[in-house]
């Protein structure tokens, strides 16, 4: 069996099969469905990891795959979400501008210096942070209507709006100074 298929990995593969359900639950107006998967999803992000570091079994494979299968899972969630005419259109417009501009920094990296690791930047991670717990309140507000999650989904549209442009910005800087470099993290 290939070193790369390990229970961290599958772990994050599981992250990506939810999706196509988490949308299709929001679509459909399933909104305690979406939630729950969406909740297990999430949860996933944090095992993959925990899993990898306890069992010594981090790959090169899962490094690429985990924020793969973030920016999937926060895509789709939020992409159905806009759809359902749930979230603010220009929310999502601003989380797509930023991964979209993220892949174009990437590939000027590869195409312009020797990088070939992109470590996420502490604002790269509070920013995918937030965008979890932006939709999860999102999908919450649907599932439990009442005054407190709604209040909660408005409030986070904020913070997940600015801490996403922030590490667009952050990004930016990264590249500016030499990408990878201790200092610049």
């Amino acid at each position: 069996m290939p070193r790369w298929i390990n229970l961290p990995n599958l772990i994050t593969l599981l992250r990506l099969a939810l999706l196509p359900f988490i949308a299709a639950s929001v679509l459909a107006g399933r909104h305690m469905l979406a939630l729950a998967l969406f909740f297990t999803a999430s949860m996933t992000d944090v095992l993959d990891g925990a899993a990898a570091r306890r069992l010594g079994s981090a790959t090169q494979a899962g490094a690429y795959l985990d924020p793969i299968a973030d920016k999937c899972l926060l895509s789709g969630a939020f992409l159905a979400l806009a759809v359902a005419r749930i979230v603010p259109l220009w929310l999502v417009i601003i989380i797509f501008a930023r991964d979209f501009y993220i892949l174009l920094g990437a590939i000027l990296m590869l195409w312009l210096t020797p990088a070939r690791k992109f470590p996420p930047s502490v604002w790269g991670k509070a920013s995918t942070f937030v965008q979890m717990l932006t939709a999860g309140a999102w999908m919450t507000r649907d599932a439990i209507p009442g005054a407190f999650p709604n209040a909660v989904s408005r409030l986070l549209i904020w913070p997940c709006a600015a801490l996403t442009v922030w590490s667009g910005v952050h990004y930016t800087w990264r590249f500016l100074r030499g990408w990878g470099s201790e200092s610049s993290r």
